[in-house]
């Protein structure tokens, strides 16, 4: 048995176990998508930050979040724990990322939901995307996430473009050593002035090992 067939057997023993739709779905796109980066985007730092997000909307926000936005979705695994998670009602995700590689496997890594009509992928950039154009727009979220604002080099253009009142959802970091990171910043209190909001219903910072992850929800 190779390493691969090995590893997969372990991953459909517990998906059979915990009867998770998320850990088949994520199997099937292993299966049909040669995509190393995928081990990136569900390493236990992208992961745990995921978790502490859909933690902090549960407590500052509540169950109801409606129409969800999520800029620089990659591939689809915030749109997946969001869904996922039974502490939420929502109503559709659109995980929207500038890479063309990433709608296909967001949309397999999210099947489930994709079947249900409540997941779609979209490849188009946050900076130049039309919102209030159509039914995926911004004027259609109730909540607009990013937790990509280190990797926005314009981050200030692109929040000129949120409209005032908008609930939001942010991340960002002072991880300057990685080379795609071109607007980190060194504390939260920076990351506050870069994106300033009317109303902050949530302000944190999480350490990890090289690195600590700042987050702000709140109405801009």
């Amino acid at each position: 048995m190779d390493k691969d067939e090995f590893y997969r057997d372990i991953l459909e023993g517990m998906a059979l176990y915990t009867r998770s739709a998320l850990q088949r779905d994520v199997l099937t796109t292993l299966a049909r998508h040669d995509e190393p980066a995928l081990a990136q985007a569900l390493n236990k730092n992208q992961i745990a930050s995921k978790m502490w997000l859909a933690d902090a909307l549960a407590d500052a926000v509540g169950s109801d979040l409606g129409n969800v936005l999520i800029l620089g979705g990659w591939f689809g695994v915030l749109g997946a724990v969001l869904l996922h998670d039974p502490r939420f009602a929502i109503k559709r995700v659109v995980s929207l990322d500038i890479d063309p590689r990433c709608a296909d496997i967001a949309l397999a890594v999210n099947a489930t939901h994709v079947r249900d009509g409540k997941f779609t992928a979209l490849t188009a950039d946050m900076l130049e995307y039309a919102y209030g154009d159509d039914a995926n727009s911004l004027a259609a979220a109730d909540l607009v996430v990013n937790t990509s604002c280190e990797h926005v080099q314009d981050l200030d253009r692109w929040y000129q473009r949120i409209p005032a009142g908008q609930l939001l959802a942010l991340q960002s970091n002072d991880y300057f050593a990685c080379n795609e990171h071109v607007n980190c910043v060194p504390d939260l209190a920076a990351f506050r002035a870069q994106v300033p909001m009317r109303e902050v219903l949530y302000a944190g910072e999480r350490k990890f090992r090289r690195y600590v992850r700042f987050m702000l929800i709140g109405r801009k």
